[in-house]
């Protein structure tokens, strides 16, 4: 039986309970093993304690935050920020272990933060409770590290895009590795980012899907499942009635309004399964969770930033950066390198091509890009040699408005380069170069050529 560390009274140090608490941690970072590079690896004293010293920033404390702020806290890191707008929900309790009953209706990353530090002695964490894009570069400059626990394609291209603005090739402390996460029932991934070094969230971005839309004809006559009732609420009902000024879908009261008009939709039609939580779920997009595949995706998560902080072993990085889990059918794992995209928008240099009907107005041509995969933008604008259309500022916008009734053609010329902006983009935009599928001549040439005949 193992006895505990001792320490000399006279000697200033931590208590043997607590020395022994790091011991098997220690044998991990003290020792090389069998994949350790030795180039890299260093015993010291000074490099053993570096990792109390590294600020982390976790994004989200929910399933996956949870998880991942207990293991930093028991894997040997001290200086933990977390950031999360949320409050804690009756339906969290299931799988975000760190909150109770007497904690819904609180802030997740206070509560997260102030039970882990209960817990784990010595370690500080920073909450923030607040949205990512209020933060501003000198925020994010001072971390080491970033791992997102997140369910939002749209925060995690906005995080992806700003940790790539911030390298700066002359400063070495700008490149802020980003460890990703993310679950979908029994299905994981993780993954490793080195900001304009390898593939980033935006190449990537194929790999996640929008959620197929439901044509509205179906949500207003023949609804068949409880989520087109829920979606004609949102959709239809909240446009025609506007019981609030703008939907805001963090507020309990918008949300009981849609569930309550959702179940009378319901009950009109014979359809059973409306319900206030399966509201906020399709409204919100929250995608269906199970604590296991959280817990086995957040230990992914944080065994790579150990091994990033340590150098103990080889992490996700510039040869095999994305793990991919799925316990569907028994359990199956698969590493691959995803390869980094030139024409990518976010850390790519070229403008990507684009075949467009010239045809088509610039309203109609809008409407296709958030369609498409590559894209999935929500209000995009679009600027040429010339601004063509500018959702905000609102001077802009009326400004701009009328050139979405204009055919492409008549705005660009085939092979002009434009420029789209998204607000889930950050400060970085689309370059795509136009390729006209058809001959078009606009009327401006045809009065050209007429007279020049």
């Amino acid at each position: 039986m193992s006895q505990p560390l001792m320490v000399s009274a006279t000697i200033p140090g931590p208590s043997p309970a607590m020395a022994s608490r790091w011991q098997y941690l220690d044998n991990v970072r003290r020792h090389t093993g069998p994949f350790t590079d030795p180039d890299m690896f260093d015993t010291s004293e000074a490099a053993v304690a570096q990792i109390e010293k590294m600020k982390i920033l976790v994004i989200g404390a929910g399933g996956l935050g949870c998880e991942i702020l207990k293991n930093l806290a028991l894997s040997g890191f001290k200086q933990i920020h977390v950031i999360d707008m949320d409050t804690i929900d009756v339906s969290n309790l299931n799988r975000q272990f760190l909150f109770r009953q007497s904690d819904v209706g609180k802030s997740k990353a206070e509560c997260a933060a102030k039970f882990v530090e209960k817990r784990v002695k010595g370690v500080s964490i920073t909450p923030h409770n607040c949205k990512i894009q209020d933060k501003d570069e000198d925020f994010y400059m001072q971390f080491t590290l970033v791992i997102c626990g997140l369910d939002s394609i749209e925060a995690r291209r906005w995080i992806n895009s700003t940790l790539v603005d911030l390298v700066d090739e002359e400063n070495q402390d700008s490149l802020k590795p980003l460890i990703d996460g993310g679950t979908e029932g029994f299905k994981g991934q993780s993954r490793v980012i080195y900001p304009t070094i390898t593939s980033c969230i935006e190449c990537q971005l194929d790999m996640h899907a929008p959620r197929a839309a439901v044509p509205l004809c179906t949500l207003a006559t023949i609804p068949r499942q409880p989520e087109h009732c829920i979606e004609w609420a949102h959709i239809m009902a909240w446009e025609q009635e506007k019981p609030f000024p703008k939907l805001d879908n963090d507020d309990p009261e918008h949300i009981t309004w849609l569930y309550k008009k959702a179940l009378a939709r319901a009950q009109e039609f014979n359809i059973p399964g409306v319900t206030y939580s399966l509201t906020q779920g399709v409204v919100k997009n929250i995608i269906p969770a199970i604590a296991s595949t959280n817990a086995i995706i957040a230990a992914s998560c944080c065994n790579e930033a150990f091994k990033i902080a340590t150098n103990t072993n080889p992490s996700l990085g510039a040869q095999e950066n994305y793990m991919m889990y799925s316990g569907n059918d028994s359990i199956y794992t698969y590493t691959f390198k995803h390869e980094k995209k030139d024409d990518c928008p976010v850390c790519g240099n070229l403008a990507r091509g684009l075949d467009v009907d010239p045809n088509l107005t610039l309203q109609e041509f809008i409407d296709s890009l958030a369609a498409r995969p590559e894209a999935q933008l929500k209000k995009p604008s679009i600027r040429a040699q010339k601004t063509l259309y500018m959702q905000s500022p609102e001077s802009l916008r009326l400004q701009t408005a009328p050139n979405l009734d204009k055919k492409i053609g008549d705005l660009v010329s085939n092979g002009d380069e434009i420029g789209v902006t998204d607000p889930s983009l950050g400060r970085v935009d689309f370059k795509y170069k136009l390729r006209f599928t058809s001959d078009f001549v606009s009327k401006d040439k045809l009065t050209t050529n007429g007279d020049a005949n």
